[in-house]
Parts: C-alpha cells; sequence; structure tokens
C-alpha cells in the first residue's frame, strides 16, 4: 500500500538561489515530501531559439535532492514565450468572437496548431533527455490545468482545417454528415467536407449536432496534445508517473479519455474560490463561506480516483485567500486541516499545497501561501505542521476499496445540456452534484465513473442522471446487472447524433424499462411540482407507462413521478432535496445498501478500514452514535466546526 504524503509547489525561478537550500530545509523539516517546479518556466530554460539554460534547474533539483524532497517536474508547455509567439503568430487561439487570446498571462495556444505541438514535443523532449534519469524526479505533469480560462475551444484556421479533417474520418462522406447533423433543417446541407464552417458567429444558435461534433473534436484535440508530452516523457523516464492537473467544475473535455494515458489523475482543490463562483444561493455560501462546500471537494475526489484508476493527488491544495474569485474569504481555523483529511481519507496518495512562498509581484500576488512573502510561516503552515505529525502517527496508506454504489459522469451529457438546456438553470453537472449530495447526506462513499460497463460491475445499486445517450455496451450491462438502477431526468434523451430518439426518449433504456417520455417541461425559479415524495424542480417529464410499470410515485396532478419495473427506477423530473432523498431512500433500501442518519453538516469517508468524519457546520457536532462499538484514532467523539474524527471500523 501506498504511504499519504504532503508537498507542495515551488516556483526557484522566482527566489534567489541562495534561498533555495533554507527553502529545502525547511520544506523537508514541516514534514513535505514532495516539491513541484517548473511547469511555467519556459522562458528561463530557454530564454532564446534553441538557446537552453537547463543549469538553474538542475541545481534547484539538486538542492531539493539533497535535503532528501521528492520531485514532480512539470512540462512549461501552458505558457509558451514571447519570441514563440512573435515567430508563430498563429498558434494563438481565436476566441468564439474571433478575436486572439494574445499573449501577457498564459495558456495563449491553439490545441490544433500543428508548429506549436511540434514546439512543445522539442521543449519537453530536452527536459526529458535531461531530467528523466534523475533519482529525485518521481512524477512528471503534462502542461498544466488544460483548458483554464476557456481555452479548449479555438476558432482559429488550424481548428477549422483540422476539424474538417476530423469530421471527413468520423463520417466518409458528406451525405453521412448531412443526415446526421439533419442539415436538411434551414437548408444548411453541405456539398464537400472543406464547406464544413466553426460554429460561430452564426445569426442564430448553431445547429447542436454541430456544435456537439465540434465539441468532440476540441477534446479529441486536448487528448492527442497530452497524448504527445505523456510519450516522450515515457520514453525517456521510465518507471515515473505522469500526471495531469485538473480543475474543479470544469466539462469541457473528456478527462477519463485524456486520463487513460496518465498514470494518475490530480487535480487542483480550492474549495472556497469555487464556492463564490459557484451558483449555489446565498445563505449556503454564507453558511459555508470558510470551509467550503461540504461536498464539493469530495464529489471531485471521487470523479479523479475514476478517473486515474483508483490512483490520484491533490495537485494544488488551497492554503489561504486566492486571488480569482469574485470574493475571497480566508480559511476558519482548521479548515486547511479538514480538506488535507477529506483528500486522505478519498484515496489521495499526495496532498500538495499551492504554494511555498508567496509572491510579491505579478497576477498572483494576493494568492495566500504557506510562507508570507517575507518568508514567515502563514496560517496553514501551522497546519500543514499539524497534518504531518497526525498523519505520521496514524502512518496513513491509500486503502480504498470498491464502493457499493456508482454514480455515472458522462463528458458528453454536460455538452450536450450545456448546448441545449431548455431552461436556462439546467446543469448536467450540478444535477450530478447534486444526486451525489444525496448519496453523501445517506452516510454513502461513493466511486464516480464514465457509462461504461466496468462503472458498473459489482454494484449494488447504479444512478446515471442525466445521460445524454446510452451505448449498447452500457444498456447490455446495465441488463445483466443485478444493481438496483435509478436513471432519469433526460437519461437517454438523444441519440448519439443529436437527435430525439425514433420512438421516443429513454431511447435504448427502454430495454431496461418500458415506458416513454411524450412531453418535458422546464420550470422557471420559484415554481415546483408536487409529487407524494416532496417537489420536482427546474425539469419535470411527462411518461407514458407500458405493461409492467409501475407509477411508485405520483405527482399531485396525477402524473408518474417515480416510475419502476423490477429493479429500475425512472425519475421524471429534477427533484428537491426532500424528494431526492425519499427517493434514494427507497432505492438503497432495496439495494441492501447500509445508510446513516447524520447531522446536517458531517459528512463521513470510507478508506478500507478507517472511517472518517468530518464537520462542515459552525456548530460543535456528537458523532457518538457514528463511532458506536469502534475505536477512536483521531479526534474526538464530539467534532468541533472543522473538526476530523478517524475511527478503526470492526
Amino acid at each position: 500500500m501506498i504511504r499519504q504524503k504532503l508537498g507542495v509547489c515551488y516556483y526557484p525561478e522566482h527566489w534567489p538561489v541562495q534561498r533555495w537550500a533554507e527553502d529545502a530545509a525547511r520544506m523537508k523539516a514541516l514534514g513535505l515530501s514532495c516539491v513541484r517546479i517548473g511547469e511555467f518556466a519556459w522562458s528561463r530554460l530557454e530564454p532564446r531559439p534553441g538557446v537552453y539554460d537547463f543549469d538553474w534547474l538542475r541545481q534547484a533539483i539538486e538542492t531539493l535532492h539533497a535535503a532528501a524532497l521528492e520531485i514532480v517536474l512539470g512540462a512549461p508547455t501552458a505558457t509558451p514565450p514571447k519570441w514563440l509567439v512573435d515567430r508563430m503568430p498563429d498558434m494563438l487561439a481565436l476566441d468564439a468572437e474571433g478575436r486572439p487570446r494574445k499573449f501577457g498571462s498564459r495558456r495563449h495556444y491553439c490545441f490544433s496548431h500543428e508548429g506549436y505541438a511540434r514546439e512543445c514535443d522539442r521543449i519537453v523532449t530536452k527536459l526529458a533527455e535531461a531530467f528523466g534519469a534523475h533519482p529525485a524526479i518521481v512524477a512528471w505533469q503534462t502542461d498544466n490545468e488544460y483548458g483554464c480560462h476557456d481555452t479548449v475551444e479555438s476558432y482559429s484556421q488550424a481548428a477549422l482545417l483540422a476539424f474538417r479533417g476530423w469530421c471527413e474520418k468520423k463520417y466518409a462522406s458528406i451525405d453521412a454528415l448531412n443526415a446526421a447533423w439533419g442539415n436538411v433543417f434551414w437548408s444548411m446541407e453541405l456539398t464537400g467536407f472543406d464547406a464544413i464552417e466553426l460554429p460561430n458567429l452564426t445569426v442564430t444558435e448553431a445547429n447542436p449536432a454541430h456544435l456537439l461534433d465540434f465539441q468532440r473534436f476540441s477534446s479529441d484535440q486536448v487528448v492527442a496534445f497530452n497524448k504527445r508530452q505523456v510519450e516522450i516523457i515515457r520514453a525517456h523516464a521510465p518507471g515515473r508517473a505522469i500526471l495531469h492537473n485538473f480543475m474543479g467544475a470544469f466539462t469541457a473535455f473528456d478527462h477519463f479519455a485524456l486520463s487513460q494515458d496518465l498514470d494518475a489523475a490530480s487535480w487542483d482543490s480550492y474549495p472556497l474560490g469555487f464556492l463564490e463562483r459557484s451558483a449555489n444561493d446565498e445563505a449556503f455560501k454564507a453558511r459555508y463561506m470558510r470551509v467550503g462546500d461540504p461536498d464539493f471537494q469530495a464529489f471531485h475526489h471521487d470523479l479523479y480516483r475514476g478517473c486515474g484508476r483508483g490512483r490520484w493527488w491533490v495537485m494544488e491544495q488551497q492554503p489561504g485567500p486566492v486571488n480569482w474569485a469574485p470574493w475571497n474569504p480566508a480559511p476558519a481555523k482548521g479548515a486547511v486541516r479538514m480538506w488535507t483529511f477529506e483528500a486522505f481519507a478519498a484515496g489521495a496518495e499526495t496532498v500538495s499545497y499551492f504554494r511555498w512562498r508567496q509572491a510579491p509581484f505579478a497576477q498572483e500576488q494576493m494568492h495566500e501561501a504557506l510562507l508570507l512573502p517575507n518568508s514567515e510561516p502563514n496560517e496553514a503552515y501551522r497546519d500543514v505542521e499539524t497534518v504531518a505529525r497526525e498523519l505520521a502517527a496514524l502512518d496513513a496508506r491509500v486503502e480504498t476499496r470498491r464502493a457499493e454504489v456508482a454514480l455515472i459522469f458522462d463528458y458528453e451529457s454536460a455538452w450536450a445540456w450545456r448546448i441545449e438546456p431548455q431552461g436556462q438553470d439546467f446543469s448536467y453537472y450540478e444535477l450530478v452534484l447534486h444526486f451525489y449530495r444525496g448519496l453523501r447526506r445517506a452516510g454513502l462513499s461513493v466511486d464516480i465513473g464514465p457509462p461504461t460497463p466496468e462503472t458498473v460491475r459489482d454494484r449494488k445499486a447504479v444512478l446515471a442522471p442525466g445521460l445524454f445517450t446510452a451505448s449498447d455496451d452500457l444498456v447490455e450491462a446495465l441488463a445483466r446487472s443485478e444493481a438496483r438502477l435509478l436513471i432519469g431526468p433526460r437519461a437517454g434523451s438523444k441519440t448519439a447524433d443529436f437527435q430525439i430518439p425514433p420512438d421516443l426518449p429513454p431511447g435504448s433504456l427502454r430495454k431496461l424499462i418500458d415506458l416513454r417520455v411524450r412531453r418535458v417541461e422546464s420550470l422557471r425559479p420559484g415554481a415546483a411540482i408536487a409529487t407524494e415524495a416532496g417537489h420536482f424542480e427546474r425539469w419535470r417529464e411527462f411518461l407514458e407507462l407500458g405493461a409492467g410499470v409501475e407509477n411508485e410515485i405520483a405527482s399531485v396532478d396525477d402524473e408518474c413521478a417515480l416510475a419502476r419495473q423490477g429493479e429500475v427506477f425512472y425519475l421524471a423530473g429534477w427533484p428537491d432535496d426532500a424528494m431526492l432523498d425519499a427517493v434514494l431512500a427507497l432505492l438503497l433500501r432495496e439495494a441492501g445498501v447500509e445508510t446513516l442518519s447524520l447531522p446536517r453538516d458531517v459528512r463521513i469517508r470510507d478508506n478500507g478500514g478507517v472511517r472518517y468524519v468530518f464537520n462542515y457546520g459552525p456548530e460543535e457536532a456528537d458523532i457518538s452514535q457514528i463511532a458506536a462499538n469502534s475505536r477512536l484514532i483521531l479526534g474526538e467523539k464530539r467534532l468541533l466546526p472543522c473538526g476530523v474524527a478517524a475511527f478503526a471500523r470492526a
């Protein structure tokens, strides 16, 4: 089993060389084991075309290595230097309005530009040749936060030509594309692949099938760009883990597909920044202003554990106020410690804090770090001291087990319902997170996976809300599974070509439950449809039930709200909390999944034989019933705000 470690992000190029050894010694003394460096340093690594300066990086690596610190080396391709942009100005992406994404910050490149991709191949190859065998380097990070600042889609000439080639490879004939896209509508039929345009700057909305294929193409371009770096690194750095740092609430490319080329996934966890950017109401944000959404971080831990096929890290953990949210509050006392343990409880191999010392210059100078700009310890430094001591005492190791309950997450569904929400507040990501919250309230540890047979295998319950379309393989796996299945709303409501199924939704999922969705409506804020178990908000469907299908829960207007046929349930709307809890209670009870009654803001997480308990609320919480007949190994049975407890399970 892998021992769990603490790390930090460090930028030696920002600080005098004379300070590096002192920094390394302090990191080690604090209890840190791993340091990420290099991911934004291209202008220092290659100050002029073809002129490389790796000496400073080699010295930094040796300094950290001398302090017995392990290193994650980042490929610097998220920040191409000015001289490269000047030589190759068409490498810049264009936004949907046709404007160049100019030099002056980061991520100023188009994924489809082959010339830029070759430049990335070159610098990554040079780095991998120089440092691939270095004993201090245990892992590599490709690029940095793919897609950040809305940079997945590009509307450049390079993207247009690549998209035309992608479409020709997919459809082979223009007639097949015209049929798939429904181009007979509004006289949009094309006579050849060279007639395809990018779906921006249209008078009104573009064809949804065209938009979806462009999103698929854009995602594939990110995956292909990443794969080139992975192959170079793997050739020169055998045995080292290769990761990428994903983001929160971000769905513009398929993270499962990209992760197939990685050894482990990682993500950048900023609980307070993401809360301020979220769609939660003001009362929710006020309650959790200093601790973050109790389920947001956990959702992404599970999502990226699924991407990494069990292996994952937190590459950047928020240590204090950030600089990029609408408002940037400071974490509550103990919040950083709680976030760290929540990640370890979910199976993280490493939690790495961003960053070691606060930068006194440039865009992120208001982003706090473990140290102040003058090198004095900041608030989170003390949290890390405590966590390091407690980790050592616990001898914490990764020991997650396959969960009884799986929640399917599908990036194509996120794209589809962004393209055609039908109600402006319909969000696939928010819908799936809503179901996840219900499972967490029931005291469950959950696996999140893609819509594949492997996700379904050996489960007691499987949930697939909002699944845009279902492949034949998935439908067959669900049919064979003995798990209780909950699908809907909007499940199977389109074909893969973004058309309404010939025999109406839920399309191929009718093989599992014999019903049809004859009509849908979206509900404005404040409107709700009452049912026997709660209310529908945002979205409601009208069902036509086939033989053998029961109306398990009805709405007040005598429509079916929850249909059931054997082990399969179909939910005909977006449930409020009360209805979701009732539906999940029924599903889980029949699936034989044990649930818990938790205090409002208490969450649990199982890591092998250890159960962790967290208090996200502002009041003390009594967890003595949860910990009954168990041996407490961390914390107390009365949890203070931001409290963490752990006990050995029987």
